[in-house]
This record gives structure tokens, C-alpha cells and sequence, in this order.
């Protein structure tokens, strides 16, 4: 429940069609003077870079931080859609990602936990049926996924990488939703991009602390990327 250490975000989309999303790479111990994570959502979002090129100088500074994991993309209804990961536990080089489903948790990029694969399989499960939904259906749909509770166990892989600071919670930290006392899920945000450029970004966030309590925001608006499609 702490809140960011200098400010920043974890998810963020501009009207220029540039989005980024950020995870913490969980570890035992932490460097309590590395330099803050949520500014590098935030830079990329009011850069002029592209998301590789981002990416790429994040990369040459990704010791200075704790564990992180960086999504950024670029979208773009006449040039197409780039989207790009760099995860400084990782190779040092950012990727490309091609079209398809990923998961992202508090490891590696498609690291095979179970909750991830499990959450995964959820989310492709309402994609599939996603023709057939309206928009807020869809959004609701995605938001019953984020919220699942069910507890994925055995899973040694994060208790290899948690080690003793996770053993405690693992029971509920292995759900993709995650509820304990003073630690767990208290955000989850959908954004949908259609053909046309529109966004619809939902995000429901706890109010106070209190599990009872939520509260729901949506925001539409179009994208503004630049085209040298011009018609009088």
C-alpha cells in the first residue's frame, strides 16, 4: 500500500498513442536508495522517443533500480502498432513483442508461474467470446479475470525467487488477484484500443484501504498519431 517513491504511474496511455505499463521484479531484498520505478512510465509518455529507442536507454540505466519489468508501445491506426519489453533482471537488450498474448507478473516476461499461465488462459477464454460482447461486458468480463482469488499451488517457482519474504503470503500471493492484510491488488485497469483508434480506459481502484470498498472510472477519447492520410 506504499505509495510510489517519486511520484510516476504504473500504467499510462497519451492521445499521441504512446502506453506504458510497469511491473516490480520480485526479490527478497531491496536497495531502499535505487532510483524510483513509476518515472519510467511517465518520461516515456511525454518523450519524443519511440519505444524501442525508450527502452533501449532505459536499458543502459536499468542497474540503478530495483527489479523492474517496462512495457512500452506505440499505436498508430495507419502505421501499425509497436510494442516493446526490456526487464532489467533479464537480457539486456530490449524485444519487439509480436502479436499474440502475453503475461506479465512480478517476474520475467511469460515466466511460467501458475497464476500467470492460469490468469492467461482466463483472459484468452473472453477474448475468444469478445465478438460477441458489448464493450462494457467485455470490460467487465476482463475485470472478474483480475479478481480471481484462487490460490495456484504448488508453484516452486515463486517460491525460488520470493524465498523466505514470500512464504508467509504464498497461499494468497499465488492467486492472481491477490488480498492479505496491508499487501495485495488494489488496482486493476483495462484498456481497449479498437481499429479506429478509440480508447476505453477503465480502472477500478480501492478506496481507503477497505476491501468492501471500490470505485469505478472510465475514460474514451481517440487516439491523435499523426498520418499523412490528409482529405479535404
Amino acid at each position: 500500500m506504499e505509495e510510489g517513491k517519486e511520484g510516476g504511474t504504473w500504467l499510462g496511455i497519451s492521445k499521441k498513442g504512446k502506453m506504458a505499463a510497469l511491473t516490480n521484479y520480485m526479490q527478497p531484498k531491496t536497495d531502499k536508495n535505487a532510483k524510483g520505478r513509476g518515472a519510467l512510465v511517465t518520461n516515456f509518455l511525454t518523450s519524443d522517443l519511440d519505444s524501442y529507442s525508450y527502452l533501449k536507454k532505459v536499458s543502459v540505466e536499468g542497474h540503478l533500480y530495483n527489479g523492474f519489468n517496462l512495457i512500452a508501445a506505440d499505436f498508430n491506426t495507419t502505421k501499425g502498432d509497436v510494442i516493446c519489453y526490456y526487464g532489467n533482471k533479464g537480457e539486456p537488450e530490449p524485444i519487439f513483442l509480436n502479436p499474440g498474448t502475453y503475461g506479465l507478473s512480478n517476474s520475467l516476461l511469460d515466466t511460467p508461474w501458475k497464476k500467470l499461465q492460469y490468469g492467461k488462459q482466463l483472459f484468452t477464454e473472453v477474448i475468444k467470446r469478445s465478438q460477441d460482447l458489448a464493450r462494457e461486458d467485455l470490460v467487465q468480463e476482463l475485470l472478474t479475470v483480475m479478481n480471481n482469488q484462487e490460490p495456484q499451488l504448488p508453484d516452486p517457482a515463486i517460491e525460488d525467487q520470493g524465498k523466505e519474504y514470500i512464504r508467509p503470503i504464498l497461499n494468497k500471493y499465488a492467486a492472481v488477484c491477490v488480498r492479505c492484510p496491508g499487501y495485495g491488488t488494489r488496482t486493476n485497469t483495462v484498456v481497449l484500443i479498437d481499429s479506429e483508434g478509440h480508447v476505453t480506459f477503465t480502472e477500478r481502484n480501492l478506496v481507503n484501504a477497505d476491501v468492501s470498498q471500490w470505485e469505478t472510472s472510465t475514460y474514451e477519447f481517440e487516439l491523435h498519431t499523426a498520418t499523412s492520410d490528409h482529405r479535404d
